[in-house]
């Protein structure tokens, strides 16, 4: 066998063991019930709402106020312990969250409203994001700042 062949089926055999091991093929909507931690331990206040994807995964401990509107779009990733408010109680600030495609948001961070994450980006962790973060980008930092652009995907 020539050494081409051999590295397309080594290639071909990545492919499809992770194909394969998609950990989203038994993907279940979450039972919320406004309030109360859901079975993966994350709370949503103002059930009404939230606007939440297919495929999604959202981190143990986090909690999601959907006063004034929270849309969490397919396959966004919630690291543990974050935090995304759509009303602010401390300074009365209040508008929508919107969480685009495949965005993902690193472990203990925060939104505060009226914020827009764009598709594909990625929020480091502990991160406090103030202000909308455009697609296909990495920000970090209290607050957070675009630190680099990530190629489409």
């Amino acid at each position: 066998m020539s050494h081409r062949k051999d590295h397309l089926q080594w290639k071909n055999l990545k492919v499809a063991t992770i194909m394969d091991n998609n950990r989203f093929d038994n993907w279940i909507y979450p039972e919320i019930k406004d309030g109360q931690p859901t079975k993966y331990h994350w709370i949503v206040q103002n059930k009404s709402g939230l606007e939440l994807g297919i495929q999604t995964d959202i981190g143990a401990f986090s909690y999601i106020n959907a006063k004034h509107g929270v849309i969490i779009e397919n396959s966004v990733q919630i690291g543990s312990h974050c935090s995304i408010y759509s009303l602010s109680t401390i300074d009365g600030k209040k508008g929508k969250v919107h969480l685009k495609k495949n965005c993902k948001i690193g472990s203990h961070s925060t939104i505060l409203p009226n914020v827009t994450i764009g598709e594909n980006s990625i929020i480091g962790a502990n991160s406090l994001v103030l202000e909308d973060v455009p697609d296909n980008v990495i920000a970090f930092g209290v607050p957070a700042k675009v630190v680099k652009k990530l190629h489409e995907q």
